[in-house]
């Protein structure tokens, strides 16, 4: 990636901030003054064990939840108490852990749907369907198709999504979160319940999202191979505070991130990796 790509542009140091971020739920603290920074054109990871407050942070920056202390900055501009449905017309797409799609629907309608942010027509012309209407409907299915096509999944296009498999339900939530055009996408476990194979074409897709479409990366995942690899830049939370944060050389040799993964087998990869 091209050093110019990682850099702010005018008017805003970062695409997203993360300021001092508290949240608790009762007397549970899930995240505790936690801050991190993503620059544009990055593919920035959150990494910990269960439970370390990961979905939280997610679930605080796209607006599901308001923080008790601290804020969300995009491009410079205070958005924690923006509400969801505003934060998506600034470019702001998100993916969920568990697939959240309309099973009914065909794989073309489900990504007609994630268009809805860009729908200008009035009610009368759509409801007839002519003039603007249709115009706006010819554009709205060429972005789709070429979603379609970027995703390769041109043989299941016209298929209901239940019938389809884990992994291409999967690939179409990524494909419904590209069609609102994101300027930084946050994806929470992307890869959680793929074979291999799988695995390695979403982290292909990833890397491909970012370079030919100039599209931020803010990911979550479990798979320490995958983040090793295809992250600029780790944050590490542990029972909802801060461990850590560096390239992921540094995050795998930090001693303190591979005592918070002691028991697992992601401890021994760190360790291993360290070494």
């Amino acid at each position: 990636m091209q050093e110019s790509q990682k850099g702010a542009e005018p008017g805003y140091e970062y695409m997203l901030e993360a300021e001092d971020i508290s949240l608790s739920f009762g007397g549970v603290n899930a995240l505790l003054s936690v801050s991190f920074a993503v620059k544009k054109g990055e593919i920035y990871s959150i990494i910990g064990p269960n439970g370390a407050g990961k979905s939280s942070m997610f679930n605080v920056i796209s607006g599901l939840y308001r923080p008790q202390r601290g804020r969300i900055l995009y491009k410079g501009t205070d958005i924690t108490s923006m509400p969801p449905f505003k934060r998506a017309p600034l470019g702001i797409a998100r993916s969920f852990q568990n697939v959240e799609l309309f099973k009914g629907m065909t794989v073309i309608d489900n990504l007609l749907l994630g268009r809805h942010i860009h729908m200008r027509t009035g009610l009368l012309s759509g409801a007839f369907f002519f003039g603007k209407a249709q115009k706006e409907e010819l554009r709205h299915r060429a972005v789709v198709e070429d979603i379609i096509d970027f995703l390769e999944i041109e043989h299941i296009r016209k298929k209901p999504v239940g019938t389809l498999s884990y992994g291409l339900q999967k690939r179409l939530e990524l494909g419904r979160a590209l069609a609102l055009e994101p300027e930084i996408l946050l994806l929470d476990e992307p890869m959680a319940g793929m074979n291999l194979e799988e695995t390695e074409d979403m982290a292909r897709f990833i890397l491909d999202i970012n370079q030919e479409r100039d599209t931020t990366v803010l990911l979550i995942e479990h798979d320490m191979g995958v983040v090793m690899d295809i992250s600029d830049r780790v944050t590490v939370l542990n029972f909802g505070e801060l461990l850590a944060t560096g390239t992921p050389e540094e995050v795998q040799a930090n001693p303190a991130v591979i005592s918070a993964y002691l028991g697992s087998e992601d401890s021994v990869f760190l360790a291993g990796r360290a070494g």
